[in-house]
């Protein structure tokens, strides 16, 4: 996994996962917005297999935010989440009078980005 952050944003990316970007998508789209700890407890019980490489490069982010911003976990929101095509890698099935027929295994690269929520007390003025 390569790493990389901004001032206010700490990012992670996860290259060359295996699983198709369509399914990882349908995980991401469930967490985007949500705090670090509500995404954390949502991925720990979603029934998809793509929920453990998302975890892992959830925790990575918010440690890029931790040890390079110097930003509280607790603070921390999911900005964005992205799911993007990865290379397939080919491999052949033997078939019937000396064919092979070609399969073709999905892989996608994971980025998600972390940033501090803003708490705002306005305080109503009578």
């Amino acid at each position: 996994m390569t790493t990389s952050s901004t001032k206010t944003t700490a990012q992670a990316h996860g290259r060359y996962i295996r699983g198709s970007a369509s399914k990882v998508r349908r995980v991401l789209d469930q967490i985007r917005g949500r705090t670090y700890r509500d995404a954390l407890i949502m991925l720990e019980f979603m029934p998809y297999r793509s929920t453990e490489p998302i975890t892992k490069v959830l925790r990575s982010a918010v440690a890029n935010a931790e040890n390079n911003l110097g930003l509280d976990p607790s603070s921390l929101m999911i900005s964005t989440a992205t799911a993007d095509m990865g290379p397939p890698m080919k491999r052949y099935r033997p078939r019937a009078q000396g064919r092979a027929f070609a399969i073709k295994k999905q892989t996608c690269h994971i980025s998600i980005s972390v940033s501090a929520t803003q708490s705002t007390n306005s305080e109503d003025s009578d």
